[in-house]
């Protein structure tokens, strides 16, 4: 995947991302959005070759949840 396209892809999942994040863990959008921010998740999703792009958005969210409620992340061996 050339980076443009990976950029876009991250454009268009980034949302979807918090959208999940909302309707699972009740927060507002902006509270979802920093938190993603600041999360190692985000920091891995970033990075192409993790390939956790291939994730949907709500197992994306379900990480998070994770690192937030246990202070570590376990990615699933598909990613």
């Amino acid at each position: 995947m050339s980076d443009v396209e990976f950029k876009s892809t991250l454009q268009m999942l980034v949302p979807m991302i918090v959208e999940a994040m909302c309707n699972e863990y009740g927060l507002n959008e902006y509270a979802a959005l920093m938190a993603l921010y600041e999360s190692k998740l985000y920091s891995d999703l970033e990075r192409e070759p993790t390939k956790l792009w291939h994730l949907s958005p709500l197992a994306l969210a379900d990480l998070w949840h994770q690192e937030v409620t246990t202070g570590k992340i376990v990615y699933p061996e598909e990613a």
